[in-house]
């Protein structure tokens, strides 16, 4: 008899994979928010180029800049909200095994499902409460659109931004946990 081909064997190690493997995107909704977080990941590398060309200013010009520091932290802010989303889609998310792992197909099943309400529900308050501090940071006390600025030199309205952008995170969690 000949040895089995390797193509034969990783058909046998994608058959005992369980079905929610990490990376595989579980619907087109998560296909979507897994191809705009490829996009947002762009964002820690314009961090790390911009605080570079601080460096090179600060110290290899004596011309420090008053916006890298503000515009750095809301990049990685930005990126760190969007990481949920992904995080969730890929199903890469943090996980306590103990129980899971002896459980049976049918026990994983309630399980997952148990775990997709908790995840719904959580991530529901979550968006409340993500609302209303974007809409504090969004609007002056006589409910006019303004946005909360940063109080420095610059004082762009990037918390009012990331604000806003956790928001939005939350509300796609909710949504991946409801689909």
């Amino acid at each position: 008899m000949s040895s089995p081909s390797r193509n034969d064997e990783r058909a046998e190690a994608q058959d005992a994979e369980p079905a929610s493997a990490p990376d595989e995107a579980r619907s087109a909704f998560d296909r979507g928010v897994l191809w705009c977080a490829r996009g947002a990941a762009w964002l820690v590398f314009v961090a790390m180029v911009i605080s570079v060309y601080e460096v090179i200013m600060r110290y290899g010009f004596d011309s420090p800049t008053s916006w890298v520091h503000e515009s750095v932290v809301m990049l990685v802010a930005v990126s760190f909200a969007l990481g949920g989303p992904a995080a969730l889609a890929s199903n890469r998310h943090i996980r306590v095994r103990v129980l899971y792992d002896t459980a049976g197909p049918r026990l994983k099943l309630w399980l997952d499902r148990f775990n997709d309400l908790v995840t719904f529900g959580f991530c529901l308050a979550m968006s409340y409460a993500a609302y209303t501090m974007f809409w504090d940071a969004s609007h002056n006390p006589m409910g006019e659109w303004q946005l909360e600025r940063s109080g420095t030199s610059w004082n762009p309205p990037f918390p009012a931004l990331v604000k806003g952008v956790i928001m939005v995170a939350l509300i796609l969690m909710c949504l991946q946990a409801f689909i």
